[in-house]
């Protein structure tokens, strides 16, 4: 009899180990990959968002916290290794990279379609009638900053000839729309609190007048090298967020809507100014335009005084193998 008591106990125990084993690789093979992504309020970014609040991430193995950091602070939290990835423009990219800071793109988000633009008072007429205008506009080495210097060099202009009051984009319209300031430089949903209030001012140009915002995102390439499971499931994601966008744009608004306080209608309208890229549009992004706007921006950047010198290796910045 004790011999079968025995017996049934070591029988019990190895069962218990098997399914403790079982239990175990279930566990190794559901385990997230943790990832933090420094990023913005901005629409373009909002699919990040989404993929977040849909468990988009979490299906595709991944525990992503999306950190809200100013532009102007990113760099320093990509260098102190406080996230590993960031969403930003492409000239901020290589400003980055030029200045000591190490980013490589790896798939892109949006193009500006009009969401961000230069919102002055209604006497302005031209851009020549800012020379010594007061504008509100994020510091040195962010999107809007260089959006305006860009918009100043092609009208034979620098930021030299006009008044910086450093406010970030949220902070910058709503200065704006009270009547602070003489022009002011921001983005959506943002920029649509001048679309609604007319008295203040008007949109002297957007990025319809002169396309140069455009998103991707980016990772230090000492964690993309250690991690290329994660990254290539990061761009997974994005690219299914964009498809649920388009599969239930209404539930998709009203969940990125909430981000920043916004409705899903009135999310939609400010998402009507940008085009969020598929995978298709990655693919011929990456094979040449993305290149030479970097190139294109490099000059800017300089002429700006956010860089001092070209960048040596622009090929350096950027790997196409998660888009493909």
């Amino acid at each position: 009899m004790s011999r079968v008591v025995l017996k049934m106990a070591s029988l019990v125990a190895a069962v218990a180990g098997v399914m403790g084993l079982a239990a175990s690789a279930q566990a190794q093979q559901t385990q997230l990959t943790q990832l933090t992504l420094g990023m913005s309020g901005w629409t373009g970014f909002a699919p990040l968002t989404l993929a977040d609040k849909a468990g988009i991430f979490k299906k595709n193995g991944l525990d992503v916290e999306l950190k809200m950091i100013p532009q102007k602070d990113r760099h320093l939290a990509l260098a102190s290794k406080a996230i590993q990835c960031a969403a930003t423009t492409v000239e901020t990219h290589v400003a980055w990279n030029t200045n000591g800071v190490p980013i490589v793109q790896i798939f892109q988000m949006d193009k500006s379609y009009g969401a961000d633009g230069l919102a002055v008072r209604n006497e302005v007429k031209s851009f020549a009638d800012l020379k010594g205008k007061t504008i509100g506009v994020s510091a040195p080495g962010t999107a809007p900053y260089f959006g305006l210097a860009w918009m100043l060099s092609k009208n034979g202009m620098s930021v030299k000839d006009v008044k910086v009051v450093s406010l970030e984009p949220q902070p910058a319209a709503q200065a704006f729309v009270s009547g602070q300031n003489d022009a002011a430089m921001t983005y959506e949903p943002y920029l649509s609190s001048v679309r609604a209030n007319p008295q203040a001012g008007k949109i002297l140009a957007t990025t319809l007048d002169y396309p140069m915002v455009m998103d991707t995102v980016g990772c230090a390439p000492e964690w993309l090298k250690a991690n290329p499971k994660a990254a290539q499931a990061l761009a997974n994601s994005y690219f299914e967020a964009v498809e649920m966008i388009k599969a239930d744009p209404a539930k998709s608004y009203e969940i990125m809507g909430t981000a920043v306080k916004q409705t899903g209608e009135a999310f939609g309208k400010s998402a009507s100014y940008l085009r969020w890229q598929d995978k298709a549009a990655n693919q011929k992004f990456f094979a040449g335009e993305l290149q030479q706007f970097m190139k294109d921006a490099a000059v800017i950047l300089q002429e700006a005084g956010i860089i001092r010198k070209q960048p040596d290796n622009y090929g350096a910045m950027v790997d196409d193998s998660f888009i493909k």
